[in-house]
């Protein structure tokens, strides 16, 4: 799967991605490397709790759920 992701410089030096596609989904590092690997790790548990929320609605109405991997 493949994000867009916004990398920039705020006011303390930090380099920021953000991942707009993802709302909420936030990352930072010292530099634009470490901001990159920063927001594939936080795309990842946002799509991971997503996918939570999702399995609690399911099992709560009583459906079964099927694994797909993309």
């Amino acid at each position: 799967m493949l994000f867009h992701v916004n990398v920039e410089k705020d006011e303390d030096g930090w380099m920021v991605a953000e991942c707009p596609a993802l709302p909420g989904c936030v990352s930072q590092g010292i530099d634009e490397q470490e901001a990159l690997a920063n927001i594939k790790e936080a795309i990842e548990a946002w799509l991971w709790a997503e996918d939570m929320k999702q399995l609690e609605t399911s099992n709560a109405s009583g459906k079964i759920p099927l694994l797909v991997s993309v």
